[in-house]
């Protein structure tokens, strides 16, 4: 371990392909999902070899502080954070920077998703160790997931041709790429030089507020603003200011811009970002005609579908590639092939007005 080694943890997500399960109180990132312990407490589980839960922060609203406070109590209470306001992952992580270089101004973050899925935590910590080395140099470093398949859901990484899968030193980055079309993924990974991009950023704190200086000078400049984070004015003074920064996400303001970005390309850890109910059917065991459920489903002449009912029967009849999710005051029916599509439901009970199933 390193004493200047921090953790950021991002939890304010509503995480709204996971409805009915997933609410504004109850969140996808504070849900068993996978596992026996929720995804946050996973995150956190995960990376104690190498930062302990006491150099963890987690930012996160003020609908799901509570619950994250009472699922994580080796964290200290004060080092779980609520944001003001929704400003994206940009304002966030400079917020977390701002803080940690105020206690420690040799600071080095790297900065996790709350809700994603690692089956091989030896690999994973590997990858993790070799990223915070590199922002310890002063590198802008992320971490690339050497692809399963032509996954469609998830932005790419590219590297240099020749780029040596599982490399422990930094590797230029020539690019990110948007999630591809079908065609266009499997030529990404026939190439063998395109990761998929696990979301994981790591950086000193001071290099990635001269980053936001450059890049987004207003949120920046807010930022500068607030005092240190053991000053008694500090959550007025945040609550005051933060709705003025930019909203925009680290990777548009300053990942894709920036000139001194680096990654390792790690082999697969067993990554996934668990993006929707479809995701989840793929990470459980099957039965022999395709289905996943726990012990309460009957599957008759039915096959490749997923049931997540709790201690309800529920029993499927001449059925294929359904997604069945029921809690108590909503039921989910939905075409696996259309699991990306549930947070369309959400937009629509909003509309609705619908503030008890949000």
């Amino acid at each position: 371990m390193n004493s200047h080694h921090y953790g950021l943890i991002l939890a304010g997500g509503r995480g709204t392909r996971f409805w009915p399960r997933s609410r504004r109180r109850s969140a996808k990132q504070v849900l068993n999902v996978v596992g026996r312990r929720s995804l946050i407490q996973a995150a956190v589980e995960r990376l104690a070899p190498l930062i302990p839960p006491e150099r963890i922060w987690v930012l996160t609203n003020d609908h799901l502080r509570d619950t994250i406070v009472g699922q994580l109590p080796e964290v200290p209470e004060g080092q779980i954070l609520s944001e003001p306001a929704q400003r994206n992952t940009a304002p966030a992580i400079g917020l977390a920077a701002h803080i940690l270089r105020s206690i420690d101004p040799d600071a080095v973050m790297g900065v996790f998703p709350s809700d994603h899925v690692v089956s091989k935590p030896a690999g994973y910590r590997a990858a993790v160790r070799a990223a915070l080395k590199g922002a310890e140099a002063g590198k802008l470093m992320v971490v690339g997931v050497r692809p399963r398949w032509a996954e469609t859901g998830y932005g790419y990484i590219e590297f240099p041709r020749g780029a040596e899968p599982g490399a422990r030193r930094p590797v230029p980055v020539r690019r990110f790429h948007e999630k591809p079309d079908p065609a266009k993924a499997r030529r990404y990974v026939a190439a063998g030089n395109f990761y998929w991009n696990s979301g994981m950023f790591f950086w000193r704190a001071d290099v990635l507020l001269g980053e936001l200086r450059r890049r987004l000078p207003k949120t920046a400049t807010v930022l500068a603003a607030l005092p240190p984070f053991n000053d008694p004015d500090f959550a007025p003074a945040l609550k005051r200011s933060f709705a003025l920064c930019e909203n925009i996400s680290i990777d548009y303001a300053v990942m894709e811009k920036a000139e001194n970005v680096a990654g390792i390309p790690a082999r697969d850890f067993g990554w996934n970002d668990i993006g929707s109910w479809n995701a989840v059917y793929e990470l459980l065991s099957r039965d022999g005609r395709g289905n996943a459920a726990g012990p309460h489903a009957l599957f008759m002449d039915s096959h490749h579908n997923f049931v997540d009912a709790g201690s309800k029967m529920v029993a499927l009849l001449g059925v294929t590639n359904l997604i069945v999710v029921d809690t108590p005051d909503a039921l989910l029916v939905a075409s696996r092939d259309r699991a990306q599509q549930v947070g369309d439901v959400v937009k629509a009970l909003e509309k609705l007005q619908r503030e008890d199933l949000l």
